[in-house]
């Protein structure tokens, strides 16, 4: 158990609250349900995710801290954008397994509004926004959800304009995730070579430094919610925004 071969069992849980002393008739009983609830499976291992642990981490962490530069995060993704994003992989996913995406995102979008929900603080490239996934009407339609979700008290959205040139991410997408101050601040990569997870306090400090590099250059939020309803009424005209 020490070691993190095994879990806590709910008699391990209460041998140790009589070795340590543990009177509390309510203490005890609430750390024996943690222990029973520890053994549940979370919603998220009834797929199969190559991503599994960071849905787990994303489903636990308090606060949510998002950089990407060319595709809309997915727990803010619609349907339709999630297939379009899943249709030219390579090789090409199967319609099954697409339409297991579009599921799991549309469940793990769920803790946007839960009680007590993380703070989720995102900067996207505008390249995320002028980028035609999936075609204008998609996009018209992923545009008004995120306009909708920056709405959410928890929840802030910025924008990197073009116009600010050159920035300490430009090779890089990224999530940082904070937890309780019982577990250490996770650091999310993910590309073609598959998932790293980076926990040492130097590479966490290294990239909540570029990631407050960032929010300082991006747009507030409400000139980033304006641009991006600029860009979005041009799917519906079939124009293309100059710059």
């Amino acid at each position: 158990m020490e070691t993190g071969q095994r879990g806590a069992t709910p008699r391990d849980v209460r041998d140790l609250c009589d070795f340590y002393d543990v009177r509390d008739d309510s203490e005890r009983e609430r750390l024996m349900a943690l222990a029973r609830e520890s053994k549940q499976p979370g919603w998220w291992q009834s797929f199969a995710l190559p991503y599994t642990t960071y849905v787990g981490l994303e489903q636990a962490a308090t606060s949510i801290r998002i950089y990407q530069s060319a595709v809309v995060p997915g727990v803010f993704q619609v349907g339709d954008y999630t297939r379009a994003v899943h249709q030219v992989g390579i090789p090409r996913f199967p319609d099954q397994v697409i339409e297991e995406r579009v599921e799991e995102r549309a469940t793990r979008q769920q803790l946007l509004t839960r009680p007590n929900p993380p703070s989720v603080d995102v900067i996207l490239d505008e390249a995320v926004l002028r980028r035609p996934v999936g075609g204008p009407s998609i996009m018209r339609q992923q545009l008004d959800r995120i306009a909708a979700v920056a709405e959410y008290p928890n929840v802030t959205i910025q924008v990197l304009p073009y116009e600010i040139g050159a920035h300490p991410a430009l090779e890089s997408d990224f999530v940082i995730l904070d937890f309780d101050s019982e577990a250490p601040t996770v650091v999310y990569v993910e590309g073609l070579v598959g998932q790293i997870y980076l926990d040492r306090p130097a590479d966490v400090q290294r990239y909540q430094e570029v990631f407050n590099r960032l929010r300082a250059m991006a747009s507030s939020p409400k000139d980033s919610i304006a641009l991006l309803t600029k860009i979005r009424d041009t799917y519906t005209s079939g124009k293309r925004l100059a710059g």
